[in-house]
């Protein structure tokens, strides 16, 4: 078995992982009011006390993140008193312009291999894939539009949750930073600036402090999963 980063923190800081499976072909506001709903009722549940709560999030799965902190928000749940960290490791804040663009059928079918996992044929064009076009995290931002049809883009701004840490672990398909500047897909699908959480519209920049964020260069989107470097680096932002 390779690397995976939930055992390593396991092994290494004293956490408990636990994995969520979504269906993807969902909205992305369907599945992170069912995640809210599961924290609240799994941590209700849990036999001893609950010390913190950390949620790694990996491409989509930080969206779903951002999404139940969002909902949870508004049902005020319990879980968010728990709620330490939040860490996203190649999440597409303000979209993916592959799926803008349309190609998303040409990567399902292999014009990038390592795309599979995020797209799989059957759900190219479903509401959770569509939904990565702008990043759209509410059902405000799907309700009353066609998901197919153009869109300016505008959404509700969904800010970081306050006190609580968040990191972004992002990846460049250039050797250095001078080789990934100015390319629109930083990873092979996300864009850097996407998966920074930066914005020209201050509302929904995540303005993520320096000290929390880190690239890692000549990787690819997938690699955020099993690179030793991106582990060391989660292993120092949680370790404190």
């Amino acid at each position: 078995a390779g690397h995976d980063h939930g055992a390593a923190l396991a092994r290494d800081l004293g956490y408990t992982p636990r994995y969520l499976h979504y269906n993807s072909g969902l909205h992305i506001s369907t599945n992170g009011r069912a995640f809210a709903e599961l924290l609240e009722t799994t941590l209700a549940a849990w036999p001893v006390p609950v010390e913190e709560l950390v949620v790694v999030g990996h491409s989509m799965g930080g969206l779903v993140a951002r999404s139940a902190v969002h909902a949870a928000s508004g049902a005020s749940h319990g879980w968010l008193r728990h709620l330490r960290a939040l860490v996203f490791l190649g999440t597409p804040h303000h979209g993916a312009p592959l799926e803008r663009g349309g190609n998303w059928i040409d990567l399902a079918l292999g014009a990038v291999p390592y795309v599979a996992p995020f797209a799989r044929l059957g759900r190219v064009r479903s509401a959770g894939i569509t939904d990565l076009r702008y990043g759209f995290l509410s059902d405000a931002d799907w309700a009353e539009g066609d998901r197919f049809a153009r869109h300016d883009g505008s959404r509700v701004p969904v800010p970081l949750p306050a006190g609580v840490a968040s990191f972004a672990a992002v990846a460049g398909l250039g050797e250095n930073a001078a080789a990934c500047k100015g390319r629109l897909f930083g990873d092979g699908l996300v864009s850097l600036d996407s998966a920074l959480g930066r914005h020209r519209d201050p509302a929904h920049d995540l303005a993520l402090p320096a000290e929390r964020t880190w690239t890692g260069y000549g990787m690819n989107h997938l690699d955020l999963l099993s690179r030793p470097d991106v582990y060391a680096q989660l292993h120092r932002w949680l370790a404190h």
